[in-house]
């Protein structure tokens, strides 16, 4: 299995960070993918799968590169580079482009496993892969990205109450399937059988996470390190496509009805406003004749305040023809080398879809199996 060895002080200064270009590459790897996960994921390809698909078409090279730049369980490093705290997409796909032809093949024949087919037995593959992942982030991330930085700062929010309310153990033990806590400062990041690596100590250690079903892991030399994991499914889903009943709407209100529907999880103020849209203050509003009406409870987790349903609010759910919400999956390489080990074998990249292994992915980019 892929072990890191994480020292407590090292653990207790990671924090949770935003990746422009992490969500940007996860993107790629579900239009790579071409299946999703929920009605959400799968209106987003619907409407980007066909561009997608048809600059690949008009650039066979570009086709090449995006397949064995994803492997089948190592992402080619110099495809895929870890991003700094509060870099934007411009700046870590820069770093993209500054790789040198000879490390790009390099990091494909690894990621490959094998010799280079011979349309990527040339010099300008740093340059094609920045001008793939440029047109990713443009025309299918971020025209939505106001609303998934809701979405990811209210998971960061989710995991870190959840840090203070159980440790650390108890958020590494569930950012996605085959990633725990061992103890004695061993982490499983993967179940690929890659020797243990030792996080030096003074190290950073970033955890970031993506609205697509994901993930990977990645390093910098031995000062940064990175896990990309996919965010709360009750999050990412696309929750203006989630019919709300029409009989608890009339009784309650569509809005109120709504929010009734998402509690079946613990969920702040904020991620409510994040995942529905509405205002601040519309949420709290309704919240508190919830509340008052006794159908959800509300608990406190650190310096957060979660709301949850109440036993009175599912029988009403129940009563309305909703039922309650099936619980949902849980959302859970150096030189730089990328292992999928979120990929496919283990319930990988897209959340829904078998996608080739690609750096970890869990990425050193070690792939890791998965699942947008």
């Amino acid at each position: 299995m892929g072990l890191w060895q994480i020292g407590t002080d090292t653990l207790a200064r990671s924090r949770f960070v935003l990746s422009p270009f992490a969500e940007t590459f996860a993107s790629l790897k579900l239009l790579h993918a071409g299946t999703g996960s929920h009605p959400g994921e799968e209106a987003w390809l619907r409407a980007h799968l066909p561009g997608y698909r048809a600059r690949l078409a008009a650039d066979p090279v570009a086709a090449h590169l995006v397949r064995a730049a994803l492997g089948t369980s190592w992402i080619a490093d110099f495809f895929c580079p870890t991003s700094c705290v509060g870099e934007s997409f411009e700046g870590t796909v820069a770093r993209v482009r500054a790789a040198g032809a000879d490390q790009a093949r390099a990091n494909l024949r690894v990621s490959l496993r094998g010799p280079l087919p011979a349309a990527l037995e040339r010099d300008d593959l740093p340059e094609r892969a920045t001008a793939l992942l440029t047109s990713v982030w443009e025309e299918t991330v971020r025209p939505y990205w106001d609303r998934r930085r809701r979405i990811l700062e209210a998971d960061m929010v989710a995991r870190t109450a959840r840090v203070n309310q159980g440790g650390w153990a108890a958020v590494l033990d569930s950012l996605r399937p085959g990633m725990r806590w061992l103890g004695e400062s061993r982490f499983q990041v993967n179940l690929n059988a890659y020797p243990p690596r030792e996080v030096a100590a003074g190290a950073e250690l970033l955890f970031m996470p993506v609205t697509p079903r994901t993930g990977w892991v990645s390093w910098e030399g031995r000062e940064r390190y990175a896990v990309v994991y996919p965010c709360l499914g009750v999050l990412a889903e696309d929750h203006d496509r989630r019919p709300v009943p029409a009989g608890l709407g009339a009784l309650i209100g569509t809005a109120r009805a709504g929010l009734l529907t998402l509690l079946g999880t613990p969920m702040s103020t904020t991620q409510l406003a994040a995942v529905t849209g509405q205002a601040l203050g519309s949420v709290g509003g309704h919240l508190r004749v919830l509340l008052d009406a006794g159908l959800v409870e509300r608990r406190r987790a650190g310096r957060s305040v979660l709301y949850v349903r109440t036993v009175a609010g599912e029988v009403l759910l129940e009563a309305s023809g909703a039922g309650t919400r099936h619980p949902e999956p849980e959302p859970g390489e150096g030189v730089r080398r990328r292992e999928t080990a979120w990929a496919q074998s283990e319930g990988g990249t897209s959340a829904v879809s078998p996608e080739p292994s690609s750096s970890t992915d869990f990425t050193h980019n070690a792939a890791m199996p998965e699942g947008v």
